[in-house]
């Protein structure tokens, strides 16, 4: 259910910091429209840890109204208490999402067998697919291949999301999964080579600006097409660097504002980017023909 190319949502708010909800329901349409494959929303591009319960229900129903089947919704499901997380599980299962994206622990730090028994205890409390993130640099823990071998023989446990960047680590996940079981990139500029290794897709950030064209280059792949990836790959590269001159969703975020897409507001503690990094932002948007671009299409 859950390869190709999906899209980690960011989360749009009016200037009162409000959920912008008409916002929100274009950029899905627009996202369906461009063919990218699933949804994710309330992941931590969504900005998930500023959004009340209400409102990270609100966004996930809102998504799941509008893909109205047409694709998978993925939706964003973890955090350092098991049990909260179990309780926003079964709600977002409620809500009829087609998954969730769970972040490890973070903070706390487990060991590989805290991880475990807290994917464990997830799974057993819900029937629908869960995918495992795992990203270092941000939770300070890495779900080692072991691990994920052990997770992959429970049954709703259907994937990874890996973005620890370590492409030996990525191999080595991708040669031991079992049939069935996802190997999703988390990161975009390297989603080409994890694909090549044999993984199934990527989460993307970028896909919030470039939808058709991050599943373009996603589907190349996975068709093996290689020639055609590379070349989509050298184009969108420097907007795949630029979503991360600062944290993430901050210059994603700006990006879209750019475009026409969204008003440029953040909740703390995140904050706009810099003024040099909008300058930067801004140069790679109009070096590769998106400026003005988005917005004419929105707005038709």
């Amino acid at each position: 259910m859950f390869t190709g190319c999906g899209t980690a949502l960011v989360t749009p708010f009016r200037q009162n910091l409000s959920l912008d909800e008409p916002a929100l329901r274009r950029l899905i349409r627009r996202q369906i429209d461009a063919g990218i494959d699933f949804l994710v929303p309330c992941g931590t591009t969504g900005e998930n840890p500023t959004l009340t319960r209400a409102e990270h229900l609100r966004v996930v129903e809102i998504t799941v109204a509008e893909s109205n089947g047409q694709v998978p919704v993925l939706a964003g499901a973890g955090g350092y208490n098991t049990a909260e997380v179990i309780e926003l599980a079964k709600d977002l299962e409620f809500l009829r999402a087609d998954g969730i994206l769970s972040v490890t622990p973070y903070y706390n730090k487990p060991t590989q067998e805290g991880l475990y028994q807290h994917y464990k205890a997830i799974a057993a409390a819900i029937s629908i697919p869960i995918i495992v993130y795992s990203v270092q640099g941000r939770t300070g823990v890495n779900v080692e291949p072991a691990t994920l071998r052990r997770l992959a023989q429970i049954e709703n446990i259907a994937g990874v999301k890996e973005a620890s960047g370590n492409i030996g680590q990525i191999a080595t996940i991708v040669s031991q999964a079992r049939d069935g079981f996802a190997v999703l990139s988390g990161d975009d500029a390297i989603a080409l080579p994890v694909i090549a290794l044999g993984g199934h897709g990527v989460i993307s950030v970028v896909a919030n600006e470039i939808p058709a064209e991050m599943a373009s280059l996603i589907h190349a792949c996975l068709e093996g097409n290689f020639a055609c990836a590379r070349e989509l790959q050298k184009t969108y590269l420097p907007l795949m660097e630029m979503n991360f001159i600062e944290s993430n969703p901050g210059p994603a975020k700006a990006a879209m504002a750019e475009m026409g897409l969204l008003e440029p507001v953040w909740r703390l503690p995140l904050v706009a980017p810099r003024t040099e990094n909008l300058e930067k932002i801004r140069h790679v948007l109009e070096s590769i023909g998106l400026v003005g671009k988005a917005h004419a299409a929105a707005t038709n």
